[in-house]
Order: C-alpha cells, then sequence, then structure tokens
C-alpha cells in the first residue's frame, strides 16, 4: 500500500515560493526567503476570497512595477508536488497575488485518510532527559506545601516537553527520581504526571561518591585557591557537616571557556562543591544510565530565580567528564498579586471552586465517583492551561481569589476546551443512538462522498487552520532541538498546544452553535450529514491527541 503524503502548509508555502520565483538557481536564497513571500491566511473574513497572499510590497521586490508574468502565474495555477495543496486559482488583486486551494479535494485527501495529521510530521532519534531541578532534595524530598507555584509550573513544563518529545520518537527519561508514595509523588499523579520513581530504602550515595571523586579528579579543580585558604577548625566541622571533610573548588569558567560554551553568564567563577550539588550530579548520572550520554541531549527545567545555581551545577557535570549537550528551559516567575499561596494550597482552591462551578451548573448529579474524576481532570485542565498557555520565560499572574471561580461556560482555557471535547463525544453518542434506531446508516467510505457538500465558511477554517497545520505544530520542539544555535537557553514554545486548543475551541463553538449536524434523517441530506460527520470525527480524533500530549485525557460527559 502507497503511503499517503498528508498536504503540509510548509510544503505548500515553499512550493508557492519556487514557483513565484523564476530563478530556481538561486534556491538558497529562496529557502532563506520563501518564508517571507506568502501569507496563509487565517481569519474567517480573509478566507471567504483567498487562502495564501503574496502581498504587493513583495511583488514589486520581485517583479517591474509588481506586474508577476502569465508563465510565473500558470505555474502556480498547476502547482503539484509532495505535500503541496492542490490549487484551484490564483489572480492579481488589490492587496497582491491571491491563490485559492482546492477545497472540495483538499477536504477528500484529509477527511479520507486523517491518521497522518494527527501525529508529529517527522519521526526523530535519540535521547533528552528533563531534568526539573526543582524536585531535587535539598534537605528533604520536598512536599507539595513546599513547593512554590513557580517551581509548579517548571515541572508542568517539563512534563509536557516529555510527553511533546517522547511522541515525536525520542527516548525520554526523568530527572530526579522521587521516593515511591511519597506526598508530591502523590500530588503529580493528581495533575495526571507520571514521574519516576525509586523505593523509599533506594540510596545514591555510591553515585554522591563517584561523582565527588570525578570532581576531585578533574582538571578543573581549583587546587592553588585550596591550598592557599586558611580554615579555622570551626569551618573544617562545618565542612564536614555539609558532607564535604575536604573542599572542592571547581573553576568552572575555565570549563565554559575550554569547551567553548554560549550564553551562560559571565561571572561564572571558582565553585566551591556543595553536598546539595553532589546529590544533583548523582541524580543526573543516575538518570543517564540507560543512556549513550554522549549523544544525549539534557533540558534542564528551571525557573529564571534558579538559572545561575542551574548553570553552575551544569557546569560541574561536565567538570566530572559528562559530554551530553545541555540547555536551559527557563521559565518565568508565576505572581498571584495579594496573596501568598503554594502548589497544594493553590490545587485546593481551583478544586472546590470547579466543584463549585459545577453543582451550580449541573445540581445533584454532581456526586459519585464519575463526577469526582471529571472534576479532577478538570481541575488537572485548568490548572494546565493557566500555568502553560503563556510563553514560558514570561511571568504568569494569576486570579487566586477565593470568589474568583471557575467558569464552566466561555472561552477559559482549559475548561473550555474540555467542554467542547465533551460535545463532539455527545454529538457522536447521539449519532450512533440514531443509527441503532435505525433513522441513519452508517458513515460510509470517504471515497463514496461529494464534499464539495461542505460550503460552510467555518468548515474550511477548521480544516485549513488546525487539522492541516497539526502534525507540523507538533513537530516544533523536535525541530528546535535540532536546528537552533548551541547557547545556553533554548526556546521550545511550550505554549504553543495549550493557544491551538483554545483557539480551536472557539472557532469549533461557533460552527458547532451555527449549524445543525445532524439533520432530518432524508436521504437526500445524508451526504452533507455524512461529510461534516467525517469532519468533526477527524477534530474529535484531534482533541484526543492535543490531550494527551499535555496528559489529559477526554471527558465523555461534561
Amino acid at each position: 500500500m502507497e503511503e499517503v503524503i498528508p498536504f503540509s502548509i510548509v510544503s505548500t508555502v515553499k512550493a508557492l515560493s519556487g514557483a513565484l520565483r523564476r530563478d530556481a538557481e538561486h534556491e538558497a536564497e529562496i529557502s532563506r526567503d520563501r518564508e517571507k513571500l506568502w501569507f496563509k491566511e487565517s481569519s474567517a473574513k480573509n478566507l471567504r476570497n483567498r487562502d495564501f497572499l503574496a502581498p504587493n510590497t513583495v511583488l514589486t521586490t520581485l517583479y517591474a512595477a509588481g506586474e508577476v508574468p502569465p508563465d510565473v502565474l500558470s505555474r502556480i495555477r498547476t502547482l503539484h508536488g509532495s505535500g503541496v495543496l492542490p490549487i484551484t486559482a490564483s489572480e492579481m488583486t488589490a492587496e497582491g497575488l491571491r491563490v485559492c486551494v482546492d477545497r472540495c479535494a483538499a477536504f477528500k485527501g484529509v477527511l479520507c485518510e486523517t491518521m497522518p495529521y494527527l501525529r508529529p510530521a517527522a519521526e526523530r532519534e535519540g535521547c533528552v532527559l528533563v531534568n526539573c531541578p526543582a524536585l531535587h532534595s535539598k534537605q528533604d524530598t520536598p512536599s507539595p506545601d513546599t513547593l512554590t507555584l513557580g517551581q509548579l509550573r517548571t515541572i508542568l513544563i517539563a512534563d509536557h516537553l516529555g510527553m511533546q518529545l517522547r511522541r515525536q520518537g525520542y527516548t525520554v527519561s526523568f530527572c530526579p527520581a522521587l521516593p515511591q508514595e511519597s506526598d508530591v509523588v502523590s500530588f503529580l499523579k493528581t495533575l495526571g504526571i507520571d514521574w519516576p520513581t525509586v523505593p523509599f530504602i533506594w540510596t545514591n550515595e555510591n553515585r554522591e561518591e563517584k561523582m565527588k571523586k570525578a570532581l576531585e579528579n578533574s582538571t578543573y579543580r581549583d587546587r592553588e585557591m585550596e591550598r592557599g585558604k586558611r580554615r579555622s577548625r570551626g569551618e573544617e566541622i562545618e565542612g564536614e557537616k555539609r558532607g564535604i571533610k575536604e573542599e572542592i573548588r571547581i573553576n568552572l569558567k575555565q570549563v565554559v571557556q575550554d569547551d567553548n560554551l554560549q550564553g551562560y553568564d559571565p561571572s561564572l567563577g571558582i565553585c566551591t562543591v556543595q553536598r546539595e550539588a553532589l546529590c544533583h550530579l548523582a541524580q543526573l548520572d543516575h538518570a543517564t544510565t540507560e543512556f549513550p550520554v554522549s549523544t544525549a541531549t539534557v533540558l534542564h527545567v528551571t525557573s529564571c530565580q534558579d538559572e545561575f545555581r542551574q548553570q553552575q551545577t551544569a557546569m560541574l557535570w561536565r567538570a566530572t567528564g559528562a559530554t551530553a549537550v545541555q540547555r536551559l528551559v527557563i521559565c518565568g516567575p508565576v505572581k498571584t498579586p495579594g496573596v501568598q499561596m503554594n502548589a497544594a494550597q493553590y490545587l485546593q482552591l481551583r478544586q472546590a471552586q470547579m466543584k463549585e462551578a459545577s453543582e451550580m451548573k449541573y445540581g445533584d448529579q454532581v456526586e459519585g465517583q464519575t463526577w469526582d474524576d471529571i472534576i479532577r481532570v478538570m481541575t488537572s485542565a485548568t490548572v494546565r492551561f493557566e500555568l502553560l498557555s503563556t510563553v514560558h520565560t514570561s511571568p504568569v499572574t494569576l486570579d487566586v481569589q477565593r470568589d474568583s471561580g471557575v467558569s464552566t461556560k466561555g472561552p477559559r482555557g482549559g475548561v473550555f476546551v474540555m467542554y467542547n471535547c465533551a460535545r463532539l463525544h455527545t454529538l457522536f453518542s447521539s449519532y450512533e443512538k440514531g443509527v441503532e434506531q435505525g433513522l441513519y446508516p452508517e458513515i460510509p467510505e470517504g471515497a463514496e462522498l461529494d464534499f464539495s457538500a461542505l460550503k460552510e465558511e467555518g468548515e474550511w477554517l477548521l480544516l485549513f487552520n488546525y487539522l492541516i497545520p497539526f502534525s507540523e505544530l507538533l513537530d516544533q520542539s523536535g525541530q528546535i532541538l535540532e536546528h537552533e544555535g548551541g547557547g545556553a537557553r533554548v526556546n521550545l514554545r511550550t505554549e504553543q498546544v495549550c493557544r491551538f486548543l483554545v483557539s480551536l475551541s472557539k472557532d469549533f463553538s461557533s460552527y458547532y452553535n451555527r449549524v445543525h449536524v445532524l439533520g432530518e434523517p432524508l436521504p437526500h441530506l445524508f451526504n452533507q450529514m455524512f461529510c461534516r460527520l467525517l469532519l468533526l470525527r477527524a477534530l474529535r480524533e484531534l482533541y484526543h491527541s492535543a490531550l494527551d500530549f499535555l496528559n489529559l485525557p477526554p471527558i465523555p460527559q461534561l
């Protein structure tokens, strides 16, 4: 069976750019500029008359007076290639050169074979260790009461990144391992996070000793300063309490210079190794036991307040001989104006608000294990969307006033997304009941349908803005890891899946409120109904796939 090459926005823009430029010899220049030549339309207003636009400002740089030659227009109209959307028309307008996609062919191509659109565009190989410093023990294992909201944000981002990269084909491990059945493990499970654990009796002392010896023998050890430092007996005792009888000082600045690392703090200098750092290094060593460390990428997901300390830890690890590529995902703070709140209090508040909002809307139905599970998942969705929908480097401001409530209506992030996903389940349950009652036949194969029946503007918007670009969206974090420069920081755009789902839910809700999908059981109306059902079935699977990236199960009712 021949593999289906899915339509791709990127492939189509690339082909349009190549067709617009007649001088094919300058392919490198085309590659650099192709993103600037064409704009993919996304608003409902513009999609009424065009799908792609090459603005006049672009055309005047390519052709005299912006007049596109007839042979170029002809080449655009007959455009084809792997992943390229079929073009039905191109025309010069006051805004520039507009292009329209053959929508019927696009609907058929996508809805007859949806699976390629629901997974990342590329399958990658490699190993990634996602390290979350917020979970490393300093004195005792962190607890929900000691976790700040900023630290909770880093944990959620680490979990989300791990799921994204794993789905793209990477082997992903997490660090640190947490004691089984500890309060923090139970807390994370409430949020749908399955963090790696070890037995309570497990110890990492051997690895700590291994890291200590590696640093003692490191070429970056600053022995001169150690010898020249006079310590009192009291300082020696204090050092022994920290677990280091002989002080070890490492020249981190030299590590950065020798490895020609970019983006690290210039104030990194001589670092005295503390017991806390040895514990952290031992956990990193343990987490990479099964990894080919020399080819692994380590992502340290940490808060902006802890960035300097994590840079120190990263360079100490290199000083032990570790050669893994290390990048920092830096997360902005979480602000709660007028209120001091830890992670446990925040989750309890959102859960109480979710239960109250559900009782106000659904009354006495809200009881029993099923509703407990629904409220738990909806609370997790609320928390995740609140903390993940903002660019990870930017601060998040939360309204945590007790009387602010959590709405089950309107475009309010996670609740709104889960509600619209549940609407699709309800729709298909109604359809299946209609089939059982003999009102409707089963949906036929897509090849038997006439997709020209999909004329409502919301239908094309859902396909063109969401179904077709989804796999490319899922692929972005892997692309960034592969192609971005080698600086200390990396921006993996962790907010995009949440924002995509909220935008999808707004457009789907608008369409669903306007269009009656399950029509009268009359044979002459079935073709349009089946086409719409195939579109919405694909959207339902898209929701499931996207929510899976957030460790959120779909809810069949709400």
